[in-house]
């Protein structure tokens, strides 16, 4: 069966604090975009760093701190909204500037939120059908190049990121990733969109203003969003992994922002020791946030074997999904 076998992000430098924007925009405290977001700053790409520089940082660090030899990695996924370029794929790319062997497969896939779950659902799959035995899983977004200067409200949100997990073969059936569940409404698309790219190349007739930037959300409707789908996702997923709440040791979702975080988690009636929420020092950081918030409990020793968890993303398409990591 297929497992997580190492996590590791990178954040760029530049950072953008509640500080920074409390001075563009002064009505706007300091105190209260905490309040709004559960956010103090966030990482921000530079005008000449794209997402497949943040992966292969991401990278880079992976094999830094895990003893894993890159001549048996044999497959990468790769989930962006922001590539380089239409084509080629950005898996291709990310193959020769990370050294792997020319035999692997690589393969982009586009999704936001949920990206990491539908990553790991990939990826598990090819492990257990034994198509792969070591594979990358490799999340990077430069979603703050989509907003506008004007735009204070998604600047208090999102943060650029990228992460790495390898999926690999387990060598029983204590670890596991199973219990995935998955949903899509395209009804929502104009909820979160951005209709032309990044560089102002258009996708539409909607004439392109860097000061007000690219993406577009209608926070009330995405808020509404969550609130009805989540709570049902997660009862779903327990019931396809025939567990209760309570044996879930942590609840691990898409940090999109701390309110509606709350909000789900007092609809689920879930402890705060066992609710996570970690996106004061880096936002929303789109496909990178459940994999960061893994790393950071991981680092400080949460996590163990036998660990079990609940990880759900959701988000723009609109799109959710979720499943059950057993470390």
């Amino acid at each position: 069966m297929a497992k997580i076998g190492g996590i590791e992000y990178y954040l760029p430098e530049t950072e953008l604090s509640n500080e920074d924007i409390a001075i563009k925009f002064p009505e706007w405290s300091v105190e209260k975009i905490a309040k709004k977001t559960g956010i103090s700053k966030r990482h921000i790409s530079r005008e000449d760093e794209f997402a497949s520089d943040l992966a292969i940082k991401a990278g880079e660090l992976f094999f830094k701190e895990h003893a894993i030899n890159r001549q048996e990695i044999d497959f990468i996924l790769y989930c962006t909204q922001s590539p380089d370029y239409p084509f080629p794929a950005t898996a291709c790319i990310l193959q020769d500037c990370l050294n792997l062997p020319k035999s692997i497969g690589a393969l982009d896939y586009n999704l936001g939120c949920s990206g990491y779950i539908y990553g790991l659902a990939l990826g598990s799959s090819l492990v257990n059908s034994g198509l792969s035995k070591k594979l990358l899983l490799i999340t990077s977004e430069t979603i703050t190049k989509y907003i506008g200067k004007k735009d204070k409200g998604n600047q208090t949100l999102f943060g650029d990121a990228a992460a790495v997990t390898l999926i690999e073969q387990g060598n029983s059936v204590v670890s596991t990733i199973e219990g995935f569940t998955f949903g899509t409404d395209g009804n929502g698309m104009n909820n979160i969109i951005a209709k032309k790219d990044s560089r102002g190349h258009q996708f539409s007739k909607i004439p392109f203003d860097k000061e007000h930037g690219v993406l577009e959300m209608n926070g009330p409707e995405v808020f509404n969003f969550a609130i009805k789908f989540v709570p049902s996702l997660v009862e779903e997923t327990l019931l396809k992994a025939k567990m209760s709440a309570e044996e879930i040791d942590y609840y691990i979702f898409h940090q999109a922002n701390a309110y509606m975080l709350t909000q789900i988690r007092k609809r689920l009636k879930i402890d705060k020791a066992r609710f996570i929420i970690d996106m004061n020092d880096v936002g929303n950081t789109v496909a990178s946030s459940i994999p960061i918030v893994l790393r950071n409990l991981q680092k400080k020793g949460k996590i163990k074997e036998g660990s079990k968890l609940l990880l759900a993303g959701f988000g723009v398409g609109l799109s959710w999904g979720a499943c059950i990591v057993k470390w």
